[in-house]
């Protein structure tokens, strides 16, 4: 499998975030990046600040922690740029931000890191409305691991039916890709057993950890239980209330279990669309889990055992798919939204993306290597409610080729993602 973009010798790849958070902190006083731990945040970080007087301070240093939340005000008074790194241990600093910046506003005064939704801690003292500006960092987008343009969201509604993708990537490549993640640490680790070892370790921690400091969990066991049968729904719907019957936990402690794994970055809900075209349209949002090798892992998948017939290929990919699709809209020019359509007959569509002028494209994902007329009956059924809004109807498949399958809608391979950019 292609990797271009990563050398083993510690070399920092370029994250497409970086541009953005070197933006805000020329003209927004608080500067927040958020996302999963071990995703690259306090790398991403040194690399932006590099070069720039400033104060580094991490709130992992059991002393450093101490003395934050001893003296929250004197902790953060400091002229130049602070860099806080794991907000999320001290929010009480916030409100002490605030204070600073509201004295001096000047653009730039602290970049903070966080592996949790710190700003919506039910705990948080107070927030930084229009004082802070939020920037996602997710785990490696394939393009960045390759060093290809990762902008197929842009490329599809610049160029609708008339984007054309050729790929070389195998089957087997994508289930590479599925297994393999986004997390730096588990791109760096060619031997597959090192790579399941740190997924291991990095569920353990994270329940242990983070999960365990937002809120109680009586039991770990039962939220270990539950990782891996959402791990065995990923790309599907979540009915939490099943869950709860399948687990034989409380369906209040499902439900406040779900909120935690959002709130330390290891899944994510899409959430449904409807645009009032049918009062059929089901609520229900579909599960992701934000780094597809963490899922493969929990199901105990590798990529060999992952391309059998009676493998859970499909639901793996479709998860890898949305995320990748969620990391690009971080960064690309078109401002759009991801969802999942689904009726209550059955038709569905994997994917939904649309803009903020309405412009709707739709995407389904196949594990395959062919792709049939039906694939595309989700899509159809959105394009003609839509009508012009609609740009068009993408089926991701395994193959090679983009072929057409009618007006607005292609077959077009999935290595598309990170390959591709606009061509005009």
């Amino acid at each position: 499998m292609a990797n271009a973009g990563w050398t083993p010798l510690g070399d920092v790849l370029p994250r497409h975030a970086g541009t953005a958070v070197a933006e805000a902190l020329a003209d927004t006083r608080v500067v927040l990046v958020n996302g999963a731990r071990q995703a690259g945040k306090s790398t991403l970080v040194r690399v932006v600040a590099k070069g720039r007087e400033g104060e580094w301070r991490t709130l992992d240093t059991p002393a450093v922690r101490q003395a934050a939340l001893a003296d929250p005000a004197g902790f953060v008074d400091f002229a130049d740029l602070m860099v806080i790194d794991e907000i999320q241990r001290a929010p009480e600093l916030l409100l002490a931000i605030k204070e600073q910046v509201d004295a001096d506003p000047r653009p730039g005064r602290y970049l903070l890191t966080g592996s949790a939704r710190v700003l919506g801690l039910r705990a948080l003292p107070d927030t930084l409305p229009g004082r802070v500006e939020t920037i996602e960092l997710w785990p490696f987008a394939q393009g960045e691991i390759d060093g290809t343009p990762d902008r197929f969201v842009d490329a599809l509604f610049t160029d609708g039916p008339a984007l054309r993708h050729t790929s070389s990537v195998t089957r087997g490549e994508y289930a590479e890709r599925v297994v393999r993640g986004g997390f730096p640490e588990a791109v760096a680790r060619a031997n597959p057993r090192r790579r399941e070892r740190f997924f291991d370790s990095y569920v353990a921690d994270l329940i242990a950890r983070d999960v365990s400091r937002l809120s109680e969990i009586e039991r770990a066991p039962e939220m270990r239980a539950l990782l891996r049968l959402l791990a065995a729904r990923s790309g599907q719907l979540l009915v939490a209330n099943a869950l709860s019957g399948t687990t034989g936990v409380s369906q209040s402690t499902v439900h406040r279990y779900l909120a935690l794994l959002e709130e330390v970055f290891l899944t994510k809900r899409v959430p449904a669309w409807s645009r009032n075209l049918s009062n059929r349209a089901t609520s229900t949002p579909k599960l992701a889990f934000v780094d597809s090798g963490v899922a493969a892992n929990l199901l105990g998948a590798d990529a060999r055992s992952l391309i059998r017939p009676e493998a859970p290929f499909g639901p793996l990919l479709e998860g890898f798919v949305l995320m990748e699709l969620a990391r690009q809209l971080t960064w690309s020019d078109e401002r759009a939204e991801l969802f999942h359509y689904r009726t209550k007959d059955q038709v569905e569509v994997d994917a939904i993306l649309e803009t903020r002028q309405g412009k709707v494209a739709g995407i389904e994902v196949k594990a395959s290597s062919t792709v049939r007329p039906d694939d595309f009956r989700g899509l159809r059924h959105v394009a003609d409610r839509v009508g012009d809004d609609f740009v068009a109807g993408v089926v991701l498949y395994t193959g090679t080729q983009t072929l057409p399958f009618g007006d607005r809608m292609r077959a077009v391979p999935i290595s598309a993602l990170w390959q591709t950019e606009p061509a005009r």
